[in-house]
């Protein structure tokens, strides 16, 4: 009998399409990997494009030096076991050569990645990043194609992009060029959970429902960290949360959540009305247009 395709076998069957593509058509790309739920399904899906040789192309990070321990633990623990290279862009070497200036030490780190990004992109020559950005995140991630070009100086214009009709993808540039290649785009939050649940793909603990201490600051929950101290008349409690997305601790909230299995994650996420940033990227929050003019810049 013949098998019915799932939806999430043609979300996957289109993803290791678009990554065979990259391969194939440019000369020396990357693949971003921080160790969250996206990039894992990534390393997946080149898992499956890929296996049983190694992959076309090495591992990257953009490291804030404010990100989560058992994030980076795990990053670095699943890059151990598939064998692959990993190379670390630090923010704080950007921070060192003077091309990142905080204008105090307890600034958010996060929108100066691009500059990181941009120096380790010229440093490789890479001519394309692979990234787990989809398009129902934010409102300027729904502009972008699955091959997002990027000019000389790695700026992002979405009105001048290339048309990608019948799956056909163009990833040529000139010598200084960038490909953002996005072979996720066309997952939702919820794709990624059951893909996660049906592959089985192990994950950072805090995507899991755990007790920590928090503060509530407008309409966020803070964890308190020596990153992101307690102010004022602050109260801590030590409730239950888990993190919907994980990235620099400075901008990266949980949520309330008694969740603490991929199946409760699912039911959970069924139910939400809020997206996965707006309910826990602190920085996304700020001003609506703050996601594009950073990506017009250069940021992934």
């Amino acid at each position: 009998m013949k098998k019915l395709l799932t939806h999430l076998d043609w979300l996957e069957s289109e993803a290791i399409h678009i990554m065979r593509e990259v391969a194939g058509q440019c000369s020396n790309p990357v693949l971003l990997f921080s160790g969250g739920k996206d990039s894992l399904c990534l390393l997946r899906i080149a898992e499956k494009a890929f296996r049983p040789g190694r992959f076309p192309f090495p591992l990257m990070h953009i490291d804030t030096g404010h990100n989560y321990s058992e994030v980076i633990n795990f990053r670095d623990k699943k890059v151990n076991d598939l064998g692959e290279r990993l190379i670390v862009a630090s923010l704080e070497d950007s921070m060192k050569k003077g091309t990142v200036v905080l204008k105090s030490n307890d600034e958010p780190r996060n929108k100066y990645q691009s500059i990181t990004l941009l120096e380790a992109i010229e440093e490789h020559e890479f001519d394309c990043c692979i990234g787990g950005a989809r398009r129902d995140e934010e409102k300027a991630r729904a502009k972008e194609r699955i091959m997002s070009f990027r000019d000389e100086f790695g700026q992002w214009d979405p009105k001048n992009q290339r048309p990608e009709l019948w799956d056909l993808y163009n990833a040529k540039t000139h010598k200084g060029e960038n490909i953002r290649a996005f072979p996720i785009s066309n997952w939702t939050e919820m794709d990624v959970w059951q893909y996660i649940e049906r592959e089985n793909l192990e994950l950072p603990a805090i995507y899991f429902a755990h007790k920590r201490e928090i503060v509530r600051r407008s309409n966020s929950i803070v964890p308190v960290t020596e990153v992101t101290p307690v102010k004022d008349n602050e109260v801590i409690e030590n409730i239950m949360v888990r993190f919907r997305t994980v990235g620099d601790i400075t901008c990266t909230a949980p949520v309330e959540s008694n969740a603490d299995t991929v199946k409760k994650i699912i039911l959970e996420t069924a139910s939400t009305s809020i997206s996965e940033r707006g309910a826990t990227r602190l920085d996304d929050q700020v001003s609506e247009s703050s996601m594009e003019l950073r990506k017009k810049e250069g940021y992934f």
